[in-house]
């Protein structure tokens, strides 16, 4: 994705400022914020940054869970690639670093108006996206047996009365 990402920022079509920003960051700063409206796509340069959720417990008890880290590479925010849209995690800087904030829109014009390096950024979206379920599936599957084992240990703990 890096190669690809560079030229595509390279081209004068797809102008800095306009289409797309460097930025840097620094430890702790929050990227984006879960539940609000982006309309960007963002892609690492460098630094670590942590997705990380809200989760309701109860009525007026949340947690805030990670669900992972990012680094040097990685594109996060794509849900945002043709439309602004509801981030669904926020994303906070675990190390200061350096990232390429890309208007999504203009991102999904560029790449039709050049099928070439719209089919290899689909492409490649596509095995991210790919990677991402298949972790998020591992994790469920991990949960789900985790969550079995405490009950069947709880089970066999629960002593048994009989009337008399």
């Amino acid at each position: 994705m890096e190669n690809l990402i560079k030229d595509i920022i390279s081209d004068q079509n797809f102008a800095k400022g306009v289409a797309w920003e460097r930025w840097d960051f620094y430890t702790n700063e929050i990227i984006i914020k879960e539940g609000d409206v982006g309309k960007s796509l963002f892609y690492i340069e460098s630094g670590q940054l942590r997705v990380s959720v809200r989760v309701e417990l109860e009525e007026r008890r949340s947690i805030k869970t990670g669900l992972g880290d990012l680094g040097k590479g990685d594109l996060f925010g794509d849900t945002c690639l043709h439309e602004s849209c509801i981030r669904t995690a926020s994303v906070i800087a675990m190390t200061d670093g350096c990232l390429l904030e890309i208007n999504g829109e203009r991102l999904g014009a560029y790449l039709d108006a050049h099928p070439i390096k719209g089919y290899a950024f689909y492409k490649k979206l596509f095995e991210i996206l790919f990677k991402r379920l298949s972790s998020g599936n591992r994790r469920i599957e991990y949960l789900l047996a985790w969550g079995l084992q405490k009950r069947l240990s709880s089970e066999k703990s629960i002593p048994i009365f009989r009337k008399i």
